[in-house]
């Protein structure tokens, strides 16, 4: 399969993404102030890492399938139509060329996600689908693979539309495509991007376009190069990505509503909160949803314990209690703002600790390198503040700490973060520990935790003076 702008071959020659916008220097005190006070709520602000920086990394840092234990419920307008579900791309009706590809790219069988979405998605009559799927369970294979199979090799114009919120996303998609498609020479792909250009009125000859919507929705209707009455196949990945995204909505609804009523619709997101079924609604009619059951997100096998401390100096030596209390592989250390990461940094480095940091101020590369280095055990401890809290599996992670509890603008507990920060320990079924430092005023905090997961109450462990840890 050839990408264009090589001559045919798989190289993609596209302009670069441009420089990262700068970031306000991070040591300059902006409202005064010492300790906790309005510095550091300022810091958090800026702590903050979009969705799709987040996707990406997770993406270029994925070395293997997440295997996911959540249960999926599929939700259809007629119950009784019947679905199905494979346990080997066989059972398919894939192309051999697909075949190989697949195998190619390392999937001996199917994910869970794919199990049940790839029969829905490569069925005839066509049927559309919202499917939730976190990131790393295989749903971009997975619609890749029903594009390769919709498209019509014989016929020179583009037949499926791939939207992503951002260029580096997009390009992700496409090397999949590229990748698994390796096989299906008369297949081409191309990228409605910014910086690729279109003459006013040519026609595309290649069978895919993925893009961004605001440039996809300039060659649709703006530059005609693309008739949008012969698409067989929308895809909309990174849904929740996109209603967070101010204009790609409204983008990608304009150019959905333009093609034919037999185009199939694919949505995928990896959560289905009320936004998304709202904006899925708009885009998607009369779909079979594929969902994850949310009150089986447990962390069984976590054991989660607390120290109450008065100062971030005391929190330290409570982590070096820790140090001295159990034997530790890796660490994941979690704090709440830049500032405190760097203060804990250089803590730990002067005592001697292989000590890697990761925050916000980063490129998504530096970031994928720095973890990469921690998978390699090149650093045994990873400082981070909540940009990687949901991207990394690492199997000698042995403990978790919680620095700071994960909390939202409002100083309520943020449930979602504090699950997804524990959740890097206690992987691939192993037995994990989560230790969190908690202020004397934020205990209440802990009860709340306690009491939204259903959990027996976390054990409070002495912070300060030398204590015997659980075994």
């Amino acid at each position: 399969m050839a990408a264009t702008g090589d001559g045919g071959g798989r190289r993609l020659r596209l302009p670069a993404p441009g420089p990262p916008p700068s970031r306000p220097d991070p040591f300059v005190c902006r409202r005064g102030g010492r300790g906790d006070g309005p510095e550091e709520e300022e810091e958090e602000e800026e702590e903050k890492v979009g969705l799709a920086e987040t996707s990406l990394l997770n993406k270029l840092i994925r070395t293997s399938l997440v295997e996911s234990s959540h249960r999926v419920e599929i939700l259809q307008q007629d119950p009784s139509s019947p679905l199905f579900s494979i346990k080997t791309f066989e059972e398919l009706p894939l192309k051999k060329e697909l075949l190989q590809g697949i195998y190619l790219m390392g999937f001996n069988r199917p994910s869970k996600i794919q199990e049940t979405a790839l029969p829905i998605m490569l069925a005839y009559p066509p049927q559309n689908l919202i499917a939730q799927s976190q990131s790393g369970t295989g749903k971009t294979a997975a619609f890749v693979l029903a594009m390769l199979s919709r498209v019509n090799a014989a016929e020179k114009h583009p037949q499926c539309l791939c939207l992503a919120p951002t260029y580096e996303l997009a390009l992700q998609i496409g090397h999949v495509i590229e990748n698994i498609g390796q096989f299906c020479a008369d297949i081409k792909v191309t990228y409605a991007v910014r910086g690729n250009q279109v003459p006013q009125g040519s026609a595309l000859e290649e069978q895919i376009v993925i893009g961004t919507p605001g440039t996809m929705l300039d060659w649709c209707f703006k530059r005609r190069a693309i008739d949008v009455k012969k698409i067989a196949m929308f895809v909309l990945d990174e849904a929740d990505i996109m209603i967070d995204t101010q204009g790609l909505s409204c983008q990608s609804i304009r150019i959905q509503r333009a093609l034919p009523k037999s185009c199939q619709m694919l949505l995928f997101s990896a959560t289905f909160k009320e936004t998304v079924r709202a904006f899925a609604v708009q885009i998607v009619s009369n779909p079979i949803v594929i969902k994850l059951r949310e009150e089986e997100l447990t962390l069984s096998n976590i054991r989660q314990y607390y120290f109450v401390c008065r100062s971030r100096e005391e929190k330290y030596r409570a982590l070096c209690n820790i140090y001295g209390g159990i034997t530790v592989g890796q660490a994941m250390i979690f704090c709440q703002t830049r500032r405190i990461a760097d203060w804990l940094s250089v803590e730990m480095s002067q005592d001697g600790h292989q000590v890697a940091i990761l925050t916000a101020e980063l490129t998504v590369a530096q970031r994928a390198n720095v973890i990469q280095r921690f998978r390699d055990g090149k650093e045994k401890v990873l400082i981070a503040t909540n940009v990687c809290a949901r991207g990394i599996d690492v199997q000698q992670v042995t403990i978790v700490v919680n620095f700071n509890l994960p909390t939202d603008q409002k100083c309520r507990p943020d449930f979602e973060t504090y699950l997804h920060r524990i959740g890097r320990t206690g992987r691939f079924g192993k037995r994990g520990i989560a230790f969190s430092m908690v202020e004397r005023q934020n205990v209440r905090l802990v009860r709340v935790i306690e009491e939204h997961f259903r959990k027996r109450r976390l054990r409070q462990l002495c912070g300060v003076r030398k204590t015997r840890l659980p075994s």
